[in-house]
């Protein structure tokens, strides 16, 4: 195993028989020792058995997360109840814990129960082999993902050595907005449509749970909240970190050691969603929409989802067409109070559109930067100090192709 993974941790993925093409279904995130954990789930009032499950247990102290891609286990009654709490019952029994000491994520249609019989034969041969492996973990969560996505930092807390790794996954079916709260607020569900965002971060800092859990709502809030790929909120949305100290430092409450570890979060975040909105379904280019010189973060926020989610800015960049008025026409249309004559709009530094009017500007150098594998539309409303930035991808005919015949 990589040394850019935290102490204490062991991971390991297989095939179990959920996906029909072999690729592999199921994975485990495990520490020898009890974590402290946190998590942020989907606000979708349909939420998945198993966000329903993890929720509840995610104040206790965890030791594993077990993990299923191909099925979602979402909108599945009593039936995925059922089901969730034995995937972590089987875990519980293969370690000698408590099922409340497990937490469980799934990914995959929504409408289909779990094949439970396959998953009890995986979780035996996923455990009794030696949990030394990160990729086939990693693997063992992809959906349509086309590469697996996982990240690792180190840095020092005094005289100790602190590891954050994280993984994450999901292409489609992506616009999280997720929050730490037992009561949703209603989203939408387009169809049986799979895919979700899981990420599952690891670290072996000593940290209080109260810290952990303030660390990672505000990395959330900054990177996994700022990702869309589709403006869908999927039904089972998840995001876990497990922390087991066994980088022996100074427990963490506040302070600058608190600040470092946000840091340092924040930094894994951040890159784990620039890699799922590379990989969003049929996607060729990242897109990065910084919005700056609001009133607030909240309004910041809004005009960069809307034109994040907007079908002609998202084909136009594909397509490397300058086609700035409809990025305005997004700003114009995303519900803030904007004033249209103060509003500026540029592709990484060339200015398209300033105070309100169109620029003479060269089409062949637009061509140029939309052209690049990761393009920045820049906006400045200036009408006040804030900003907020989101994360998206290009619109293209594959993405068409790819939801069009998910399930056949």
């Amino acid at each position: 195993m990589s040394t850019n993974f935290p102490k204490g941790f062991f991971t390991n993925g297989l095939h179990c028989g959920i996906k029909k093409n072999g690729k592999n279904d199921l994975a485990i995130f495990y520490s020898y020792k009890p974590c402290v954990a946190a998590g942020m789930f989907t606000t979708n009032i349909f939420r998945a058995a198993p966000v329903i499950i993890s929720e509840k247990k995610i104040k206790n102290k965890i030791y594993a997360i077990i993990a299923n891609s191909g099925c979602a286990n979402a909108c599945t009654g009593k039936r995925g109840i059922i089901d969730a709490e034995k995937m972590c019952k089987l875990v519980a029994d293969e370690i000698f814990v408590k099922p409340e000491n497990v937490l469980v994520a799934s990914t995959g249609v929504i409408g289909q129960f779990l094949p439970i019989a396959k998953i009890e034969s995986g979780i035996k041969k996923l455990v009794t082999q030696n949990l030394t492996e990160m990729m086939p973990a990693v693997e063992g969560i992809m959906t349509t993902d086309t590469f697996p996505k996982l990240v690792s930092s180190k840095f020092r807390i005094g005289k100790s050595e602190v590891c954050i790794w994280g993984c994450a996954k999901g292409s489609g079916m992506i616009e999280p907005n997720m929050a730490c709260t037992e009561r949703p607020v209603l989203s939408k569900v387009k169809g049986s449509r799979s895919a979700t965002m899981l990420s599952f971060i690891l670290t072996d800092a000593a940290i209080t749970k109260n810290a952990l859990s303030e660390a990672l709502k505000k990395s959330v809030n900054k990177s996994f909240n700022c990702l869309t790929v589709d403006g869908d909120t999927s039904t089972n949305d998840t995001v876990l970190i497990l922390a087991n100290a066994e980088s022996k430092n100074k427990t963490i409450s506040s302070g600058k050691d608190f600040q470092l570890f946000c840091s340092k979060l924040d930094e894994i975040c951040v890159k784990l969603v620039k890699m799922l909105a590379m990989d969003g379904e049929g996607a060729t280019k990242l897109i990065t929409i910084n919005v700056q010189n609001v009133k607030n973060t909240f309004d910041a926020k809004k005009i960069a989802k809307t034109v994040a989610n907007s079908p002609l800015v998202k084909t136009a960049i594909y397509g490397n067409d300058a086609n700035w008025g409809r990025i305005v026409a997004a700003i114009g249309r995303s519900g803030v109070k904007v004033n249209s004559e103060k509003v500026d709009v540029s592709f990484g530094n060339l200015y398209v559109f300033k105070n309100g009017r169109p620029v003479n500007f060269s089409e062949i150098k637009a061509k140029n930067i939309i052209s690049l594998k990761e393009v920045e539309i820049n906006i400045k409303i200036n009408t006040g100090k804030e900003s907020a930035t989101v994360y998206t991808c290009d619109f293209t005919e594959e993405y068409i192709k790819v939801n069009a015949s998910y399930r056949s």
